[in-house]
């Protein structure tokens, strides 16, 4: 904590950690894995760190990053299915390793292989699958061993300007092979979780798995169920489609993740219970101040709370960020703000370098940096209007400091986020989220007809909040959809946000307006007056033709529909259109 005193310090680890996640994205850029031999640098590059740190130290840490992410990703990427194997009966064995998420023809589940044959014959393939069922099976419970009969693919996506790149989901989320589970064999259920141990992971999502049903239970019919299951367990896959249409156009739907709001709320109310229940028993105040034992309280309820939501990716990176500010706490030391960002950027990178191909990642550190260039340095003012007033203005500053990252990632944002979330976050984070982890208790230690209270005050408070947000989001104006800004034009608009988020009395922060201009105003490339652009887009099975001259966009199919829930003509052709600023099709 010395490195941490000090303005040069401090000044210090914010490059190194800028210079760690720049290492990152390099590797992210090039087409193949950098050799490790570049380790060879690590040496002197440290030897001159420590003589001039403010000039080296962000250099090594890049040279480290980039070697750590090419040997971190060297592993994932080891994990390849052969060829041969692809579109071939394999039996395999092994755990059901997440909750089953239910789709329109079966269900959709994560499964760890512990042994694969073709035939007589044993062959390797990767250890974590993602499996589809189209045929009713018995209920799938994580943890379980099991034998299916399946086929499996290679990650493969849809190669498509503006298109969601599902290939690096996968990467991503460890999946290095999908396929499905055939029915010319009878799956076969080999052992229980019980019956033959399991990691603790399977044991953890086993409980969330239990818990999804015990909520579900408790709630029969009710609307809000797979939402209230969704606080309390971060299983969303649940959610209709129609729900999460209005949390979009919203700008709310970050409140269903489990994410930094969720788990500081939560660390927050069991600091301040804990420091007052150990105040008042006046127990070792000298050689353990209630301080200290509020912030181990509320480390370990975060830690909970993050487990039930399975550790996924926002809860690491809250879960680190609370943990660096409470370990100020424990050693009596203020630490800035920025350096605990800092810090929690550079342990999310170590713990996955891949977290950065997930947008939550940018989308929630964006917002902590957002939240603290605003607040850091304001005196508080007494009395709730100051304080609604102050939370206004963070609501509105969230909204526009992300609103470039936000079309830039998804070529979307919502302009009705700042009043949905002046009114959602203090229902969602003041009665909801408590009532749900009540619940959750009550499920564990009362009977049921107890249990189900604090549950339906959730429900209840969901309900009276649903109609203003379905209000808001049939706003035809609610959701702002244009093409991608050009990353030139991305760098424009945060000097902008920078700018108009200045304090009080920062001369001419009218001027951020300006630099934000490029960003509705900067077009994509088009056809000129005389030129024809056909693009053929990857739809499966097909092309889909796209022919665009000066003034006139045609289209020569759409591709299949799947499902209600996916079909290419969304999940294809409406994002290229949006990337290359077709505004409407003139012939379909």
């Amino acid at each position: 904590m010395a490195l941490l005193s000090g303005q040069a310090g401090r000044l210090v680890i914010r490059l190194a950690a800028l210079g760690f996640l720049g290492g990152v994205l390099l590797v992210q850029q090039l087409p193949a894995l950098p050799s490790l031999a570049w380790a060879g640098l690590l040496v002197p590059l440290a030897g001159l760190a420590w003589r001039r740190p403010r000039l080296f130290l962000p250099l090594l840490f890049l040279l480290t990053a980039v070697l750590w992410s090419t040997f971190r990703a060297g592993l994932v990427l080891a994990e390849q299915l052969p060829l041969a194997l692809e579109g071939q009966d394999l039996r395999v064995e092994g755990r059901i390793a997440g909750i089953p998420a239910p789709t329109e023809r079966g269900v959709r589940f994560v499964f760890d292989i512990e042994s694969a044959r073709s035939g007589d014959n044993p062959v390797t393939v990767p250890r974590r699958v993602q499996l589809s069922t189209y045929d009713p099976l018995p209920a799938l419970a994580v943890g379980d061993r099991w034998q299916f009969t399946v086929r499996l693919k290679r990650p493969r996506g849809f190669q498509n300007p503006g298109g969601f790149d599902y290939e690096a989901y996968l990467l991503q989320q460890r999946l290095r092979a999908t396929g499905y589970v055939r029915d010319h064999e009878p799956p076969q259920r080999l052992a229980t979780l019980g019956e033959a141990g399991g990691s603790p992971a399977h044991h953890l999502n086993r409980f969330r798995q239990q818990l999804s049903l015990r909520i579900g239970a408790a709630l029969p019919g009710h609307a809000f169920a797979p939402m209230i299951t969704a606080f309390a367990n971060g299983d969303d896959d649940s959610i209709p489609d129609h729900h999460w249409e209005v949390l979009t156009r919203t700008g709310t739907g970050h409140l269903i993740a489990i994410s930094g709001m969720n788990i500081g709320l939560v660390a927050g109310l069991v600091f301040m219970l804990a420091r007052w229940l150990w105040s008042l028993t006046g127990v070792g105040v000298l050689w353990l101040p209630a301080p200290r034992v509020a912030a181990v309280s509320a480390l370990l309820a975060a830690t909970g709370y993050a487990a039930l939501a399975g550790f996924a990716i926002p809860t690491q990176r809250a879960l680190v960020m609370l943990a660096a500010g409470l370990l100020g706490v424990l050693l009596g030391r203020r630490t800035a703000p920025s350096v605990l960002l800092a810090l929690a950027l550079l342990a999310v990178l170590v713990f996955d370098p891949l977290a950065v191909l997930a947008p939550g990642f940018w989308l929630s550190f964006a917002a902590v940096a957002v939240i603290l260039y605003v607040v850091t340095g304001g005196r508080s003012s007494p009395g709730w209007r100051a304080r609604a007033l102050a939370f206004g203005r963070v609501q509105w500053a969230v909204t526009l400091g992300l609103l470039p990252l936000l079309l830039f990632i998804f070529q979307q944002a919502s302009v009705a986020s700042p009043l949905a979330n002046l009114a959602a976050i203090p229902v969602v984070e003041l009665v909801v989220i408590p009532a749900t982890l009540l619940g959750v208790l009550g499920l564990f230690t009362l009977p049921d007809v107890l249990a189900v209270w604090p549950l339906l005050i959730a429900g209840t408070a969901l309900e009276w909040l649903w109609p203003l947000l379905e209000a808001l989001a049939r706003w035809p104006a609610a959701l702002w959809v244009q093409a991608a800004p050009a990353p030139w034009a991305l760098v424009a608009a945060g000097v902008g946000v920078a700018l108009l988020l200045a304090p009080r009395g920062y001369p001419a922060r009218w001027v951020g307006g300006i630099w934000l201009l490029p960003l509705a105003l900067a077009q994509p490339a088009a056809p000129s007056a005389g030129e024809v652009w056909l693009t053929l887009l990857d739809v499966g099975q097909g092309l889909s033709a796209v022919v665009r001259t000066a003034g006139h966009t045609l289209v020569f199919d759409t591709g299949a529909r799947f499902s209600a829930r996916f079909d290419l003509g969304r999940a294809v052709l409406v994002p290229y259109l949006r990337q290359a600023g077709a505004g409407r099709v003139d012939v379909l």
